[in-house]
């Protein structure tokens, strides 16, 4: 590679590993957005498809196809709606159950995920390659009076994939690839603590009146945060591209389970009122261990030219969630119970179908459209952390051949979600901490992405 092809390198990998935000779009927390061409396609037949460097993700058996050096650098822009609408949210009947105070509010917001990947033609039939993004993401926020901020405040998940693949042509027809993931997360979760609850429960409700810790007037907060820095977690993923003739071809792709070890601290603040707590030995700045497993997916897509000018795809994809039963924290205090949520999550399925059409020598246009599950079995285990649904995909894009080395595709897609709808306690051994959340959300998703191809 020439010195100028190196700081370009060097530059662009800087700029996804410093600029990397996150947000939750796909099914569960998982990030599909892993390349811009797709985009437009709604990702069908992405695994078969292998029109660029973004192979090296779905379906590395794909760079086998590429004829020289490619770089890809893309970005999207994902705006969520996840507008929460309060119907008979509680706190526990052990304490009353009075109706929740505070308001409405909207986790959603706007938020950018990068993408970068290199592919290297090798000789007999051999290529190389590694792409760098951001598989799962999680981003949502909440005002800290809101009507649940019990249950959540901020849930922010961010992740760095780092891999290097290889393919090999092992014939005419078929082509293998094989890459390895060196994964990379951080994790920030916090939450409202009702200290005037837990004191009706620690103290009676005749102590806590007259130090005016009452339930829902005497909050404290809770932030935990962590990451996997001290030990990269990895795994890996696999892949067969398969010419059924000269116009049809099947790709499978697989990627493995990633099991992460996080680290971290829990960041409490104390009402005054909150005072027992601590000379309990409870809610005192701790430690904190966290074991969370991402899961393993699968992948088979077809790719079809009807004519020089149409082409069709088709995919169906599996995504292993329910390898996510719990998310539960234990805290190096000794004194401090588990925080436990019980996820209970199932596995999924996406189908998507999808043309490009090849308007003339300079564009390509793109269409797509997909049916999305959700991991999340019912309202119950729904959260406020991650309130989605199943959602159908409808998308749009284009492709401009700028020049023999310059490419640009654009894509947008529209997501429509159902109203997810929410009836979940709060699991603590302190039952009068065990406030319901009721209601429903109005959600929406809009996506925007753009990629540079560069061959050299």
């Amino acid at each position: 590679m020439s010195h100028t092809s190196v700081r370009m390198w060097n530059a662009v990998l800087g700029l996804v590993c410093g600029t990397l935000t996150s947000a939750v779009q796909a099914s569960g927390f998982a990030l599909i957005e892993n390349g811009a061409s797709g985009q437009g396609n709604a990702f069908a037949g992405a695994a078969a498809v292998a029109e660029d460097a973004t192979t090296v993700y779905f379906n590395p058996a794909g760079m086998t196809r590429l004829a020289s050096r490619q770089i890809v650098v893309a970005g999207h822009l994902i705006s969520t709606t996840a507008d929460f609408r309060n119907q008979g949210s509680a706190e526990s009947p052990l304490i009353g159950g009075n109706p929740l105070t505070g308001a409405n509010d909207d986790a959603g917001g706007l938020a950018g995920v990068p993408n970068l990947y290199y592919v290297q033609p090798g000789g007999n039939g051999w290529a190389f390659g590694i792409g760098i993004n951001a598989p799962f993401g999680l981003a949502t926020e909440y005002n800290d009076d809101w009507v649940g901020r019990y249950h959540a405040v901020e849930s922010d998940l961010k992740t760095v994939n780092i891999n290097p693949s290889v393919a090999f042509k092992a014939s005419d027809a078929l082509s293998l690839g094989a890459g390895i993931n060196l994964q990379y997360v951080d994790v920030t979760l916090s939450s409202a603590v009702d200290f005037g609850a837990l004191c009706f429960a620690a103290l009676g409700p005749g102590t806590c009146t007259s130090t005016g810790a009452l339930p829902q007037q005497a909050d404290g907060f809770a932030k935990l945060t962590g990451d996997n820095s001290g030990d990269l977690s990895w795994g890996f993923n696999l892949g067969l591209l398969y010419d059924l003739d000269s116009a049809t071809r099947i790709g499978l792709a697989w990627r493995s389970e990633i099991t992460h070890h996080v680290k971290g601290h829990a960041d409490f603040t104390v009402p005054a009122a909150g005072q027992f707590a601590l000379d309990g030995g409870t809610f005192i700045d701790t430690g904190l261990k966290a074991t969370v497993t991402l899961p393993q997916s699968a992948s088979l897509s077809l790719y079809h030219d009807m004519n020089s000018n149409l082409a069709l795809l088709a995919d169906v994809s599996w995504t292993g969630w329910s390898a996510f039963d719990e998310l539960r924290v234990r805290y190096d205090n000794p004194n401090q119970p588990d925080s436990v949520t019980t996820e209970n999550w199932q596995d999924t399925w996406r189908y998507s179908l999808g043309a490009i059409y090849k308007l003339n020598s300079m564009w390509l246009l793109r269409g797509g459209v997909a049916y999305d599950e959700t991991p999340v079995p019912d309202s119950m285990h729904r959260t406020a952390r991650v309130p989605g649904n199943d959602r159908t995909w409808l998308s749009l894009g284009t492709t401009w051949f700028y020049s023999h080395a310059l490419t640009i595709d654009v894509g947008y897609s529209h997501l429509f979600v159902p109203d997810p709808k929410i009836n979940n306690t709060v699991e603590s051994s302190i039952p009068t901490l065990s406030a319901t959340l009721a209601g429903s959300y109005d959600a929406a998703v809009d996506i925007l992405s753009a990629q540079l191809r560069w061959n050299f």
